[in-house]
């Protein structure tokens, strides 16, 4: 299950031999993370609430997805972006991150997600796109609900939200680490504090920390070990999403009764070949298996 409370309508401008073309898709982390899971040959269920006319454009679209959605017909109108990138780079031309949802929807989606989750081995928790939307304790009571009964729950979270699920109880943390930075997790960006963060992670109950660092190997922090994770070298054609997918390949592995060893293998494979293709969440399973075999974990 993945909780992704309120997804986004994303609209994109393009340019393809000289003439302007529209992208219209839903968005969001956890939309994101469930395509890549789906992706890789897991069932999956993405649970949301939508709202206003952008949500039920994303409802639409996310019927397209390969994977199932539970919808919760809100009150509150749902987020959306427009984004320009005909010169090549993306330029915002408006946003807004959607309305916070009303207490009754939170009651309601809080069930929908716990009902969800408790059929499921693994629930991954993401964040929203705004955080005005959502209240970091909807997501405390989530996780604890969850770990209570038996559900390994993975956070890609930062901030508020965080927090709130190491509060409540969590498996396993993927966090960036300018978020451990922003968050005053860590003090700078050296292995040796980056690692710091994750011990101190792991000393909240954590089982194990994923710490992605953009071009540099990831940092695991799992069953006494602390290693870097290096992916296979490939060549970045958009950025944007390999954290995501990086989850994404995590969860699967999990889902399936798979090591963390598998599982942080699957996770940097997957997010090493986002960034090689435009769409965010996307790539083949079979790609991601082959990369697996090219993806060194170091111990430290």
């Amino acid at each position: 299950m993945v909780f992704a409370p309120a997804p986004i309508l994303t609209v994109t401008i393009e340019k393809h031999n000289a003439e302007p073309q529209l992208h219209v898709h839903p968005g969001g982390q956890g939309v994101w993370q469930a395509r890549m899971i789906s992706a890789l040959g897991v069932p999956v269920t993405l649970c949301a609430a939508l709202g206003g006319e952008p949500g039920s454009l994303v409802e639409t679209l996310l019927a397209q997805e390969e994977f199932d959605v539970r919808a919760l017909p809100g009150r509150s109108a749902t987020g959306w972006y427009v984004h320009d990138r005909r010169e090549g780079k993306r330029e915002q031309v408006a946003e807004h991150p959607g309305e916070p949802l009303e207490r009754h929807d939170l009651d309601e989606l809080h069930n929908m997600a716990l009902i969800e989750g408790l059929r499921s081995s693994v629930a991954v928790l993401s964040g929203p796109h705004g955080p005005s939307v959502v209240a970091p304790a909807l997501y405390e009571r989530l996780a604890a609900d969850l770990t209570a009964n038996g559900v390994k729950v993975v956070a890609d979270l930062s901030g508020d939200y965080l927090s709130a699920v190491l509060e409540g109880g969590v498996a396993v943390v993927k966090v960036s680490h300018e978020e451990l930075i922003d968050d005053g997790l860590a003090k700078d960006d050296s292995v040796d504090a980056l690692l710091e963060a994750g011990r101190a992670l792991l000393d909240r109950g954590v089982e194990a920390v994923l710490i992605s660092r953009a071009g540099d190997p990831a940092l695991a922090l799992y069953d006494g070990h602390e290693c870097e994770v290096h992916p296979p070298p490939l060549r970045v054609n958009e950025h944007r999403g390999a954290g995501d997918s990086m989850t994404a390949g995590v969860v699967s592995v999990l889902a399936r009764g798979g090591s963390l060893d598998e599982a942080f293998r699957t996770g940097s494979a997957a997010g090493a070949l986002n960034v090689t293709r435009h769409g965010l969440g996307t790539g083949r399973g079979e790609a991601v298996r082959e990369l697996m075999s090219r993806v060194r974990i170091e111990p430290r």
